[in-house]
């Protein structure tokens, strides 16, 4: 465990917080979340970048983000989903400990969802239109 670690705090010491896990990974609901459902799949182990994790570690988690998806299907219901991952301080990722977002969308969320995750560069996201 790494100190001042919200997610290895969880896994360690708040695991009623925890939805399932296998041995590698975990889910649980994001703290801050920006859609109903809104879901986050984490290594047990502390590491930064998805770039620094294991071939197993890796199928763990993608394992845990199909099931999550199902779990999500039958309590939410919505239309779509981004899967997403903040890697390092520069692509926004605030929390030093590897997650994956598995975010529900739902029709009618955004006015105009066309180009997803583009939209970080507003300038960039309209690429169809050039």
């Amino acid at each position: 465990m790494h100190t001042n670690c919200p997610f290895c705090e969880i896994i360690n010491n708040d695991i009623q917080r925890i939805i399932f896990q296998n041995d590698l990974a975990i889910v649980l609901r994001d703290g801050y979340p920006i859609s109903n459902g809104h879901t986050l799949i984490i290594p047990k182990r502390h590491v930064d970048s998805y770039f620094s994790i294991t071939k197993e570690e890796r199928n763990a988690i993608f394992e845990l983000v199909e099931q999550t998806k199902k779990y999500i299907d039958n309590e939410f219901k919505p239309d779509a989903y981004n899967i997403g991952i903040n890697d390092g301080v520069e692509a926004g990722q605030t929390v030093p400990h590897l997650h994956i977002h598995l975010i529900p969308r739902y029709k009618g969320d955004a006015e105009n969802p066309r180009g997803g995750v583009r939209w970080l560069f507003p300038d960039k996201a309209d690429y169809w239109s050039y």
